[in-house]
């Protein structure tokens, strides 16, 4: 092999199966839906504890997936390679959230889509999809949930604290009770009708009442 055969490699030919603007355009288009889809995601969230990382990798999971599917579509050999290698990749990292499996998967559909071709479906389908997700996901159905966590001496403490909630908040439903010699301990999800919680105060300044926790929760409840 001599100088010259090296320029007549496919693997030099391979250089130019993209064109240097193509894949300006593409990087470009991805980082913008991307920072998008990471705009929609902290407007949206709702979890616990807020991620960054998590936001920042959606805007590299779509101009990722946009390189990958720029390579496949110049490559049909390439394609099925990459199929291969993409077969045996693990994720470990647990998503929590529900609502982060769909971001994820836009991410990659984002990607695909502007990847082959298909520019307004991609930049018009992802603005849709975000309106359509900062409307819902923000936008309360109901109050949001507590559980009071109550301990009690008797049965009949327990009576009076499960009455005074019933009368103060506008729902009051036992989830979990646990009872032992001389304590009752009773948990509760409530709902607020206003943002005082004062009533907790009251709550174990009650005779037979030996504290009473308040905890907002976070989670799916359905009704």
């Amino acid at each position: 092999m001599n100088f010259n055969d090296i320029f007549k490699s496919s693997f030099i030919e391979n250089i130019a199966s993209v064109s240097l603007l193509d894949m300006a355009l593409a990087l470009v288009l991805a980082f913008g839906i991307g920072l998008f889809i990471y705009f929609v995601y902290k407007k949206t969230f709702a979890g616990v504890m807020y991620s960054s990382g998590f936001g920042v990798s959606l805007i590299a999971m779509t101009m990722i997936t946009t390189v990958v599917i720029l390579a496949v579509t110049s490559n049909v050999v390439l394609s099925l390679g990459m199929v291969g290698a993409l077969s045996i990749v693990r994720f470990r990292t647990a998503i929590k959230e529900p609502l982060d499996i769909c971001f994820l998967f836009w991410s990659i559909g984002a990607g695909i889509v502007l990847a082959a071709g298909m520019i307004p479906l991609a930049v018009i389908g992802s603005v849709i999809i975000g309106v359509i997700l900062l409307v819902f996901v923000n936008k309360k159905s109901h109050s949001n949930p507590y559980i009071v966590v109550v301990r009690c001496d008797d049965h009949d403490s327990e009576v009076k604290a499960k009455a005074f909630l019933d009368g103060k908040t506008e729902r009051c439903v036992i989830k979990s009770k646990s009872a032992q010699k001389g304590e009752i301990e009773l948990n509760m999800e409530i709902r607020l009708k206003d943002d005082n919680t004062d009533f907790v105060n009251e709550l174990a300044d009650m005779n037979g009442v030996q504290s009473a926790v308040l905890v907002s929760y976070n989670g799916d409840y359905m009704g």
